[in-house]
């Protein structure tokens, strides 16, 4: 019986590594990849580097917190103080919403460098496979076994196209502790990344799935740590190929932007390209050709697949709190989700204002989240007599916060465009 206890719990620490590490590799960071490999070159490791202990100081603090607990992050935030889980609930479920409107369009993207199907004929592709899984009465394990291939197969396809474009190995090493480009031209793209794969949902959603597969208490505190640590060198490794993969592209054709096809008209051994705008699939196509640019697809489509599993299951964990039937109901309020953020993307496209608002109150969410806990170590009536919170993670966690309620404050001003 032990044995396939210490299985199933292994499964569920593998699943949730990777349904954290594939939902922080959307297709937004493909884009922002692409995008800003293309002006940084190699300095943008530097940005990698800097995004990654950040995630990885508010992943460590939440998991092991939580795992502790056994405590969602909503119900421990409400016993800090009444009243604030259900906003942190209602903000990560709008900014997840949001951003799994996203997350669809980059599932169509994804299919229509793959397949060369319609982007629309491929958002509802996205999302029924999305669907089909949560209708499973083990929904749960299918994901687990579902973002563990996918993962799987995005690192080996990067790596693969790594290989064909060679990039510069040792420039990359150096710009990513010492960049060239100087560090006060990195910090927009760093703040860009850190919302994108530190805010929202994402440091919450591997913590709540080692919650529903019962890795809980002191006595599994270890495998909770163990499966934040793999769900970052995860994330860290496709992170790092991807920045490799299209760095050679840049240093082979210096001055090309990836973002705007159009502006390489007449570069040579640059070919033309007339598809949707696709800033790491063109840099794919750019640097290994025709197959590599299929491969993108395919990399762009299981990335926006798992980040729509990931946004909808996690979001709803969080809406549980609510009220008992959605408890009870929960695959079904998954299904409704997916299915509703994917009309918005049907209907009206990229959905602009709303991933506008997404950004802004995204942004509350990790310095919300993350404050709540660390103020829930010192509470022996949140987290009980025996737990201990190592002083390193609390002194690093509360620097995440200040850096991060920096960036919300930043970050508020663009609600105005919602009324304009």
């Amino acid at each position: 019986m032990s044995n396939t206890n210490n299985k199933q719990n292994m499964t569920v620490i593998l699943g949730a590594a990777f349904l954290m590490a594939t939902s922080a590799i959307g297709p937004g960071f493909l884009t922002q990849t692409a995008t800003f490999t293309s002006s940084l070159g190699s300095s943008f490791g530097f940005v990698i580097l800097a995004s990654l202990i950040m995630s990885a100081v508010a992943q460590i603090n939440i998991w092991r917190v939580l795992c502790y607990t056994g405590k969602r992050g909503q119900d421990l935030a409400n016993e800090v103080f009444g009243g604030l889980g259900f906003l942190l609930a209602g903000l990560i479920a709008l900014g997840g919403l949001a951003f799994n409107v996203g997350n669809v369009g980059g599932g169509g993207l994804g299919l229509n460098a793959l397949v060369n199907i319609p982007a629309k004929a491929g958002y509802v592709i996205t999302a029924l496979l999305a669907i089909v899984i949560f209708l499973s009465k083990s929904a749960k394990s299918l994901i687990d076994q579902i973002v563990k291939y996918l993962g799987a197969i995005m690192i080996v396809v990067i790596l693969i196209v790594m290989f064909i474009t060679k990039p510069p190995v040792g420039d990359a090493v150096v710009n990513t502790f010492v960049p060239s480009s100087g560090i006060s031209a990195t910090i927009p793209a760093i703040l860009t990344l850190i919302g994108g794969t530190v805010g929202g949902y994402i440091t919450f959603s591997g913590a709540h799935r080692l919650i529903d597969g019962g890795v809980t208490g002191e006595d599994k505190l270890g495998q909770a740590t163990r499966s934040s640590v793999m769900g970052m060198g995860i994330a860290a490794v496709v992170r790092v190929l991807l920045f490799l993969a299209i760095l050679g592209v840049v240093t082979k054709f210096p001055g090309i932007n990836l973002a705007d096809p159009a502006a390489n008209a007449g570069m040579a051994g640059v070919p033309e390209y007339s598809g949707i705008s696709n800033p790491a699939a063109y840099a794919f196509l750019v640097g290994a050709g025709n197959l590599a640019y299929r491969f993108a697809g395919l990399v762009i489509f299981c990335a926006s697949l798992t980040s729509v599993i990931g946004a909808a299951y996690t979001s709803v964990s969080f809406l549980k709190s609510f009220h008992p039937v959605i408890a009870k109901n929960e695959n079904w309020f998954i299904i409704g989700f997916i299915a509703f953020s994917s009309l918005i993307m049907v209907i009206l496209g990229g959905a602009a204002k709303l991933l506008v608002l997404a950004g802004a109150v995204n942004g509350l969410i990790l310095p919300l989240g993350l404050g709540s806990i660390l103020v829930a170590t010192h509470r022996k009536d949140v987290v009980g007599e025996k737990y201990k919170h190592p002083m390193i993670l609390t002194v690093l966690g509360w620097i995440v916060v200040a850096i991060t309620a920096y960036l919300a404050i930043k970050a508020l001003p663009n609600l105005k465009n919602l009324f304009v």
